[in-house]
């Protein structure tokens, strides 16, 4: 007799029983339609309710349909029934990264690979104005190919819930991965924050153990807020110098994100295991080792299958791009705005050559492209650090592009100037309206009208 299946909303089989919490049990499920595995969050809405966390819930769901990164795991769809709300997340396949950990510690060379994918996924969240405040081995998932994948946002916080000191307040995290700040109760840089945690990650995948451990809270504590830890010997002397600038106690002197990449520990070339990793090529461009006239082959080349790669806005991320419901400010700090954006019906082909031509002129180094992202970086430091910009491509509509050009790195003044000065000239023919202008401009090989879209009403998280 056939076995009888869990549907779900008629559109997922539930499987096996993949682990649980609080308030949530996790399945592995199949999409009936596509086949594609999944894993499903179930969440008991009444439990919820009680302990008052519903708010929560609605800020990790905003916080996972803003971040889409290569190594954040993918928030598909949110569904809900009187009594449940269902997450439909990636599948993780290889599980948590701290089951790695408990079978032997990591050589440098490998734990360097997660660690590059760790931090590509922090600084993304923190370009967009998210910080964790949870970052530990239990919340890092490998997918198949032994990818890393940043997981539950449920403990995280958006720029917007700082308070006017600029800081947050709200002291959360696993004790042993938190950084000193968070502890002392007196508010605390977000980011700064994550920065700390990567760096006992980071001890912890090479160590296999804790730097700051101890029988006694209070003690452990201690050891916390004046960073008191040994590295084992056979560290290696790059590693304790990054590990040092890391967990630094003192968040202003604390190192950014932009000084852990120019770290020569970070920037010792990765070692890809072809056996494990499927998408070698993609790696060495994520790692910066392709040349500036290799990557803009590698664009011109893509012809057809650029728009493929690009990701596809949701009706929630058009609403909140468009010009009547800019949800900028939640992201943002006041009037210093770190992006630009503009619709175009030119091809994406047509928009990377653009792009790696003005590169070109402007002697722009280009990091790497990935997904519809384009790095790009000033080749002199400036006032604060090297100008780093993304330049990502959005599919609205199969004729339809939406480009963002954001600093992710340097000072807004400078990028302020050289988008005035260079960048919007530069792309004047391939631009049909910026976002926050009056009237939308024609391109050269194109007529029409940009559809205004509604406003509708937001709730902004409380941290």
């Amino acid at each position: 007799m056939e076995e009888r299946r869990t549907i779900l909303m008629e559109r997922y089989e539930i499987g096996r029983h993949l682990g649980q919490g609080n308030f949530a049990k996790v399945y592995y499920a199949r999409n009936l339609t596509s086949g594609q595995g999944v894993a499903i969050k179930m969440i008991d809405k009444d439990k919820v309710s009680r302990v008052g966390l519903m708010v929560q819930i609605k800020r990790e769901i905003s916080i996972m349909r803003l971040v889409r990164h290569p190594n954040v795991l993918k928030l598909f769809e949110v569904m809900a029934s009187k009594s449940k709300i269902y997450f439909v997340l990636e599948y993780a396949k290889g599980g948590e990264l701290f089951n790695k950990i408990t079978k032997g510690k990591l050589s440098e060379d490998v734990a360097r690979r997660y660690f590059h994918q760790l931090i590509g996924a922090v600084d993304y969240c923190h370009s967009r104005g998210v910080y964790h405040r949870d970052l530990k081995p239990e919340n890092l998932l490998l997918d198949e190919s032994e990818n890393l994948k940043v997981s539950d946002f449920d403990l995280s916080a958006l720029a917007e819930s700082r308070r006017q000191d600029g800081l947050l307040h709200t002291t959360c995290g696993t004790p042993a991965y938190v950084a000193p700040e968070v502890l002392s109760r007196r508010g605390y840089d977000g980011a700064k924050a994550d920065i700390w945690s990567c760096g006992v990650i980071l001890f912890v995948l090479v160590a296999g153990y804790l730097p700051f451990h101890d029988t006694n809270l209070i003690e452990m504590y201690r050891k916390i807020s004046r960073a008191e830890y040994r590295c084992p010997r056979p560290f290696s002397v790059e590693l304790k110098d990054l590990l040092y600038k890391m967990l630094d106690p003192d968040p202003s002197t604390r190192a950014s994100v932009s000084r852990i990449k120019r770290s020569s520990w970070y920037r010792k070339p990765i070692e890809v295991n072809a056996l494990k990793i499927k998408h070698e090529t993609r790696d060495k461009v994520y790692k910066g080792e392709a040349t500036t006239s290799g990557l803009t082959e590698c664009s011109n080349s893509e012809g057809n299958q650029a728009s493929s790669s690009l990701t596809n806005l949701n009706a929630f991320d058009i609403i909140s791009l468009s010009t009547g419901f800019d949800l900028s400010n939640l992201f943002e700090e006041k009037y210093c705005r770190r992006e630009e954006r503009f619709t175009t019906r030119q091809p994406a082909e047509t928009i990377f050559a653009k792009l790696n031509e003005l590169a070109k002129r402007l002697k722009l180094k280009i990091k790497k492209k990935e997904n519809g992202v384009l790095k790009l970086a000033a080749p002199k430091e400036g006032m604060k650090g090297f100008l780093e910009l993304d330049a990502e491509v959005f599919e609205l509509a199969p004729s339809l592009l939406l480009v963002e050009l954001k600093k992710t790195n340097g000072d807004t003044i400078e990028y302020r100037q050289l988008m005035k000065d260079e960048i919007r000239p530069a792309l004047n023919d391939v631009v049909w309206a910026w976002q926050g202008d009056s009237h939308p401009q024609p391109e050269q090989s194109m007529q029409g009208e940009q559809q205004q879209q509604s406003p509708l009403p937001s709730q902004k998280p409380q941290d």
